[in-house]
Parts: structure tokens; sequence; C-alpha cells
């Protein structure tokens, strides 16, 4: 017996083309299916829909209708103006609108029957060969029933209608107090193949968007809430990034515009890394991010500056100060300079605004001066999440960045309970403060550079009229001083120096005249040793004449003794040597 095999097919997706929104639903919403889209007022329902639809349109040549319960349509396409979607210049056949709003008396009278709205609305199907539609705010109509059965029966005439059109349907409804506990929300809940929460969460003054996939029949997805933004282009899910590590790795490296700082860093920092600088306030970070901005100008680089703590033109003069001119890149268009608030805006706004910056100006720099002002908008962690997003954005890119963060105690370790960007930063170079006696410093070390070989000595940052510079501090027995302190120790170690030469030339003449004393006394000496060394050999020589003439006249005597007639010896005398 043979089993007969059913034909199964595939779920397919419809791409929403909603940044982020499509990679967390694992590819967009169900074809030919319902998506239950609901949440609270201001969540972004209407905005998320019709988004949608515009982006069928753009992108696919599809066209779609839009049912409006609680909203007139010119309304609804006058408040799209502020996206770029160009709403108003697409045709009834692309997207149709559809005023569905009941009056009271309608509702009073009992002549209300969605029978005749759904049968127009399969005949403009027809016409303009709609894929999509979308039934926005139709708690409106539940409520105006007043009756939970009509609601529930309403509810599931349109189900089936949808089941029967093979339109690809979007439903947006408000969400109560505790949605998953309300009779509509429930049936509503499961009669839907996908279902997506819009919310707003609220943190100290900053309120943050969020989405969240509840259900998705036949799909997986992620179900992690995820940040939602604002953008030119509509609703941005932060879920978009890819997960994949970026392999770019340039060899080649850039100035920091610090001669003196790109050789503690054997050159400068690589092309495409992530420079981190952090310190307290006042140590300088900002002219360092300024000194990068001039360096990257001067090589024709396009950059972009974000500022969270100052004004534009503050900033230009300020670093005028110290040498840095701005001004002409600024006026050239090489450098575009932003500056903004932080205090009421979500990490994710930010991000997405930031992000646009960066997809406008197309830089190969950029700076981003304080990025530990995200801890100041909303929740700690939802700015972690938002810092480690845009180092690997910009990274992945292949964008050098520079960015400044506010240390919140003197010790290189307490960045990383700030914002926690120390460790995925390539370069870490932490600036410091050294009090003493009445006197503050800045030091300057080099945490950490990736694939550098850097120097591990404290060096003092000085600022002046014409520039930064940097100097060896003076260490010695665990002493660390700077400044006067240092200038006042160098002083007395010279002043010691030079007492010590004296002192030792002075021993050195001392010696050298002793030596010459005693050089003179050998003199002496050796002529007395060599006079008696002549007066010796003289006295030897009589020595010896002596004893031969003695010995001479002994045998003179023996001689005449021994003769017979005693007459001298007929024999030559022996001449005596003188």
């Amino acid at each position: 017996m043979v089993k007969a095999t059913r034909s199964v097919q595939p779920l397919t997706k419809l791409v929403t083309g909603i940044e982020g929104f499509d990679q967390l639903s694992h590819g967009g919403l169900p074809r030919n299916r319902t998506t239950l889209l609901f949440g609270g007022p201001g969540a972004g329902k209407t905005v998320f829909a019709l988004q949608c639809l515009v982006n069928a349109v753009r992108h696919h040549q599809v066209s779609g209708i839009f049912v409006a319960f609680e909203e007139k349509a010119s309304q609804i396409i006058a408040n799209s103006a502020g996206f770029d979607w160009g709403l108003d210049t697409l045709s009834e056949k692309q997207i149709y609108f559809l005023d569905a709003r009941l009056s009271r008396e309608v509702v009073k009278s009992g002549d209300f029957d969605l029978a005749g709205m759904l049968a127009m609305l399969a005949a403009k199907k027809k016409e303009i060969g709609a894929q999509w539609i979308v039934f926005d705010g139709i708690d409106v109509l539940l409520t105006r029933l007043q009756n939970p059965a009509a609601e529930v029966d309403e509810i599931y005439r349109i189900r089936d209608w949808l089941d029967d059109s093979g339109l690809t349907a979007i439903v947006t409804t408000k969400s109560e107090d505790r949605p998953h506990e309300s009779v509509q929300y429930g049936f509503m809940q499961f009669m839907a193949d996908c279902v997506v929460r819009l919310g707003r969460r609220q943190e100290d003054r900053v309120a943050s968007q969020l989405v969240q996939m509840v259900k998705y029949r036949g799909s997986g997805f992620a179900a992690a809430e995820f940040p939602v933004t604002f953008g030119p282009s509509g609703i941005e899910v932060a879920a978009g990034e890819s997960t994949a590590v970026s392999d770019r790795a340039s060899n080649q490296r850039i100035s920091l515009g610090f001669s003196d700082l790109d050789s503690l860093l054997g050159g400068g920092v690589y092309r495409g890394s992530s420079t981190l600088i952090s310190g307290l306030p006042g140590t300088a970070k900002t002219t360092l991010a300024g000194k990068f901005l001039e360096a990257a100008c001067a090589r024709g680089e396009r950059t972009l500056f974000v500022s969270y703590d100052e004004g534009v033109r503050q900033i230009v003069r300020n670093l005028a100060s110290v040498g840095i001119r701005l001004k002409k890149h600024v006026d050239s268009g090489l450098l575009q300079m932003v500056s903004t608030r932080t205090d009421a805006i979500s990490p994710e706004e930010l991000f997405s605004r930031l992000k646009s910056l960066i997809n406008d100006q197309r830089p190969s720099c950029v700076v981003i001066d304080p990025l530990s002002a995200l801890a100041r908008s909303g929740s700690s962690l939802a700015a972690r999440l938002v810092a480690s997003r845009l180092v690997h954005m910009v990274k992945d890119a292949g964008i050098s960045l520079l960015v400044t963060a506010l240390s919140e105690a003197d010790d290189p370790v307490a960045e990383s309970t700030t914002l926690q960007i120390s460790t995925i930063a390539d370069t870490w170079i932490h600036l410091s403060y050294l009090v003493l006696s009445g006197e503050r410093n800045r030091a300057l070390t080099i945490v950490k550079s990736r694939g550098t070989a850097h120097s591990n000595q404290v060096r003092e940052l000085v600022l002046s009229k014409s520039g930064l510079s940097l100097t060896d501090v003076y260490a010695a027995g665990g002493e660390v001083l700077m400044g006067t302190r240092r200038w006042e120790k160098e002083a007395d170690v010279a002043d010691a120096r030079s007492r010590q030469l004296v002192e030792a030339e002075i021993k050195r003449r001392a010696l050298n005249h002793a030596m010459a004393r005693t050089e003179a006394e050998i003199k002496v000496l050796q002529l007395d040793l060599e006079q008696q060394r002549a007066e010796l050999k003289v006295t030897s020589s009589e020595a010896l004449m002596l004893d031969s003439a003695s010995q001479s006249r002994e045998a003179d005597l023996r001689t005449k003794r021994e003769s017979p007639s005693g007459a001298p010896s007929k024999r030559p005398r022996r001449k005596i040597p003188r």
C-alpha cells in the first residue's frame, strides 16, 4: 500500500523595506496572510503600515489599498509629508485610500454593515490589481459597535474576506493597558498569522520606541524588543546590523595630526581603525580630536565632526587658540561640523541621526565628541548597545573613527564602567591630571594599540599658542613630577651635575699636578742613578788595575829571588793598563 504524499507549500514572505524589521522577522511579513499590528497612541502603527505600502509600490511595482477607520485620508497623506516617500505623487491606481470612518448616526440606526464596504474593496482590488491592503484603526470600528458579539462577527467577516481575497493584509489597532487580557485582543491575535507589537518606554525624561514580534505562524523570528526610530524614510528598527565581524584590515597608517603622539604609536593609527581618547573634563580630549580633524582635511579627506557638548563656532574658536585652524576646511566643505544636544533624545534617535549624516556625507574620517554623552540619554544599557553598534558600523564601512569619552574618575579603568567601548576600540589613549604643589598638569598614556608597538611611558601634555607638545616626565624612586616641579627638579639635578663636574675638574687638575711633581722627582732620581752607575763602573776598573799591578810586582819579586846571579830578569815588562 502506497501512502499518499501531501504537497506542502513553504511559507512565502514579502519584504517590508523597513530597515531592520525584515531582519528580525526573517524576511518580512507573510504573503497572502494577515498581520496584526497593535500598540499605544503614537507608537507608529499607521506609519509602519503605510510605509509597507509605499515600499511595495516604489520597489516592487505593486499596488495597494489603505482603509482608514480613524483619520481622514487627506490627513494621513498630509502627515506623511515629513518622510521622503513622495506619497502625494502616487496615483489612486498605486495606493487607493478609502475613508471608512463611521458617523454616530449610521451606527445608531443599525444600518451599519461591512458587507457593502468589502464588496466595494473587492471591486477596487480587481480594478487596480492590488496585492496589499491595510485596515488602519480597526479598534475605532469595534468601539462604535458597542456590542461585543457584533464586534466578533465583523472581525471574523473581515478575516474570511481576507482569506478569500488572497491579499497581504496589515490590521492596526490600539492596545489597552493589558492587551493580552482583553477579549478583543485575545481573538484578534488568535486569528492573525503574524502579530507585531509597537510600544514606548519612558526612562527619566527620555522616551524610547520599541518593536517586538509576538507571533509568526510557520516562521522563526527574533523575539526580543528592538529599538525603533523615525528617520527621513520612516521607521527604522535597530536590528539591521550584521552579526558578522568585518574582515577589513588596512596596513596603511594615518597621522593623528600630532607628530609627538604619532611617534609613540609607531607612525600613527591604521586607516579604518577606531581610536578612543578618554579623560576627565579639561584634559584636552577635544584638542587632540581637533588635531586629527586638521590632519585629515590636510590630506584632502572628507571629514565629519559631531559634537554633543559645544557649538560649532565655539569649538572652531577654542581650537584656534592652540594653533588648530579649522575654519578654512569648514568653508571649503571638506569638513562638516554638527552640534546637537542629547538631554532629551534617546540613544537610538542619536544613532539614527548620525547614521543619516554618515550616509549623506560619505566621510573618510569621523570624530564624535564625546561619545559618552549617549549615557545622558536613556538607559545605560541602551547607550552601551548604541555605542557598540556605532563603532562596528563605522569600522565596517572602512571609516577611520576617533571618539572621546568622559571618565568618571582619574583612572583608565573607569571608562570601562561608562560605555564599555574601551574593549572594542583599536587604540585607547587616556588623558589625566597630576596635581602637585598647587599646580595641575596634563598627562597622556597609551593604554593599548592593537597591532602596534607603542610606548608605555607617561608623557606630559603641554598646550600653548604655538600648539601641542609631549614632554618626558621626571620619574625616579617612585616619584613622578610634571610642570614647575619637574623644571625645578631638573634644574636641581642640573646644578648638582654642574657641581660634580667642577669638583671632578678640580680633582683632575690636582692629580695632574701631583703626577707632574712625581714625574720630576723620578727624573732627578734617574739622574742620580745614572751617576751612581758611572761611579760604580770607574771604581770597578780601578780595582782591577790595582789587582793586576799587585800581581805583576809579586811576580817580579819571585823572579829576582830565584835568579843565581841576582841579576834582573831579561823578560820584558808587562804594561799595566791605564
